[in-house]
């Protein structure tokens, strides 16, 4: 073999090696790949629960007197001469509320207290008469006439003496209404007399709030006015007044053709800042229902949509849409997974459907019942 074939020959050997070696290297590389796959977000799931949640109904009105009282003259044509109460006083039963100028009923009042002794006078000396004229009559002395006449003129006293004590109560009556009284304990909330007005019968002067009880008049509407009743506590909150605590007294049978809105009377406890007129919102109670929940870090929206991302068995996840029922800081009441499922929760925000996750090796915990429920809001 001359020289230069041996060249050419070793060449052609270096050639063919190289391209061996080559073909080896990529297709370890290409295994190794394989091997080791893409790079995977760590998360952490829960187990969806099930759990019975409080649920609320919330409803808004207004606030109005329990029972409202007017407070009227039963005796006219008097002069007030004092008002002893004003607008946002608490009276008593019985207590004066406006005195009239009473002089000339007092003075009525002697004149029948004079003719009643008057009349018992006239009684006791006609009954005297007659039994005088009975015994002259048995003895024979007198004749039946005068008897007859003797026991008129008594029964005409009688008569007398009956008709000047009830001409001196009247009078005691009318006297006792010129002090005009609270006719039940509550709140004064509008007055309408001034010391100096001539009172007419009949003229409302005051109006009471009985007992100073309130309660709102909350509309439900007729969906959720089934689930109220009367007994139910509820959170009455005021953006002017604040917020107190109240019990369902009534759900009135009738719904609004127009609105759709039933009424719930809502009594609110004593000593609220809150007064007649005002507006109030309502959280009613209405009692525990079962709820599938996940914890509230792990509803995402994605397209205006409320979902989740469900781990499947071969470590991928998939984005669930939702409807949200009710939400708290920690938990969510929801509806389109089944309780036993796991959802993604830490990282679930930068997941795509399909991706690989890796989950570490710890306990996954169950949701837990949330402890008061809002309404869900987008």
């Amino acid at each position: 073999m001359t020289r230069s074939a041996l060249a050419f020959t070793t060449a052609i050997s270096v050639l063919m090696l190289a391209a061996c070696g080559g073909g080896e290297d990529k297709a370890g590389q290409e295994k190794a790949g394989a091997a080791g796959g893409a790079s995977r977000q760590t998360v952490t799931t829960a187990v969806v629960g099930q759990s019975n949640l409080p649920r609320t109904v919330t409803a808004s009105g207004s606030v109005s007197a329990w029972e409202e009282v007017p407070v009227g003259a039963e005796t006219g044509g008097l002069t007030a001469t004092a008002v002893y109460v004003d607008e946002g006083a608490y009276v008593r039963q019985g207590q004066p509320l406006v005195q009239m100028n009473d002089a000339l009923l007092r003075a009525q009042l002697r004149q029948q207290q004079a003719a009643v002794q008057t009349a018992e006078a006239n009684a006791a000396r006609d009954d005297a008469a007659l039994s005088r004229a009975q015994e002259l009559r048995e003895r024979g002395f007198l004749a039946q006439a005068a008897l007859d006449t003797a026991l008129a003129d008594q029964r005409a006293s009688r008569a007398g003496v009956a008709s000047a004590r009830a001409a001196l109560s009247e009078t005691q009556t009318r006297l006792s209404q010129a002090t005009i009284r609270a006719p039940v304990s509550g709140l004064i909330v509008s007055r309408s007399v001034t010391r100096g007005q001539i009172i007419a019968a009949g003229t409302e002067l005051f109006r009471m709030v009985r007992d100073g009880r309130l309660e709102l008049d909350a509309q439900v509407p007729e969906t959720e006015l089934p689930l109220v009743r009367a007994g139910q506590s509820a959170s009455i909150t005021s953006s002017e007044a604040g917020q107190t605590t109240g019990t369902v007294r009534v759900v009135t049978p009738e719904v609004n053709a127009e609105t759709r809105l039933g009424i719930a009377r809502v009594s609110l406890q004593p000593g609220s800042a809150l007064r007649p007129g005002m507006f109030a919102r309502a959280e009613i109670a209405v009692g525990a229902r079962p709820a599938t929940t996940v914890p509230t870090g792990s509803v995402l929206y994605r397209n205006n949509r409320a979902g989740v991302f469900l781990l499947n068995g071969d470590s991928t996840v998939r984005f669930q849409p939702i409807t949200v029922l009710s939400r708290t800081d920690a938990q969510t009441a929801i509806e389109g997974v089944a309780a036993g499922a796991r959802v993604v929760v830490e990282g679930a925000g930068f997941l795509n459907d399909g991706d690989r996750v890796a989950v570490p090796q710890q306990p996954a915990q169950p949701a837990q019942p949330a402890q008061a429920v809002q309404p869900a809001t987008k």
